[in-house]
């Protein structure tokens, strides 16, 4: 048996009530990785937080990195900012682990569904969900099993998500029989920001990056170059982001 985990991120609001003419996507990031990888990328992250704060407990989060914000304040320090963001670079580019991301593209989806459709958290959770079991079809001649690790967003939330999943689990998604999810023994675990989970720091820090390349995809993305090797790909062709409609 070999355990996985796709800890599960988001940027952007998932409303479709006010839209933001400068953000208009919602996407959810994941991260999927193995148990004894993440060991070595909790491990690694745990490495950044005590060299630059002495302290584990520091959560990493890309808006407040971006704006040196909070505990991230030391990075207005020219010399150590550049330090860290080698160090989250080299954590990115190295770590083992695959990108699946779902974007809503959320003016269109609007237009093709209106307001009041479905949850778009929901339905984007559904494609990653997917798009992880095609990524595990690879992984050949052992059981597999996967948590889904995701943040906690409030009780009514976190209980319609759980309704969607467990409804997941019973008819399956468009392309994936309920049959497969039960074969990965597929659990989901709401988890507090609190928990200090280093794995959905990572998938934290890699969703603004895939989120600016959905929006403005010809605009210069360094950030997005870091970590775009690690996105799932199939045939020689990106298939870690789903776009939708």
């Amino acid at each position: 048996m070999k355990k996985y985990y796709l800890f599960i991120d988001e940027s952007g609001d998932h409303g479709l009530i006010n839209l933001d003419p400068s953000f208009p996507v919602f996407l959810l990031c994941a991260v999927l990785t193995s148990e004894d990888n993440y060991q070595v990328i909790k491990d690694s992250i745990n490495s950044i937080k005590t060299k630059f704060w002495r302290d584990k407990k520091v959560i990493l989060h890309s808006r407040d990195i971006r704006k040196c914000e909070k505990e991230f304040q030391i990075l207005f320090d020219m010399e150590l900012k550049k330090e860290f963001y080698h160090m989250i670079n080299s954590l990115i580019s190295d770590s083992k682990y695959r990108i699946l991301a779902s974007a809503i593209k959320k003016e269109k989806y609007i237009n093709m569904y209106g307001k009041l459709s479905n949850d778009v958290y929901e339905l984007a959770l559904s494609f990653i969900i997917e798009r992880a079991i095609f990524s595990l079809d690879e992984v050949r001649g052992v059981r597999k099993e996967l948590e889904i690790i995701i943040e906690k967003r409030g009780k009514r939330e976190d209980k319609k998500l759980e309704e969607h999943f467990q409804r997941l689990l019973s008819r399956g998604t468009s392309f994936v029989k309920p049959e497969r999810l039960k074969e990965v023994n597929l659990k989901i675990f709401f988890k507090s920001k609190k928990d200090n989970i280093n794995g959905l720091q990572l998938s934290d820090l890699i969703a603004y990056p895939i989120a600016r390349y959905v929006i403005e995809p010809d605009r210069a993305n360094p950030s997005f170059e870091v970590l775009k090797e690690k996105i799932y790909q199939k045939e020689g062709k990106i298939y870690g982001i789903k776009i939708f409609p």
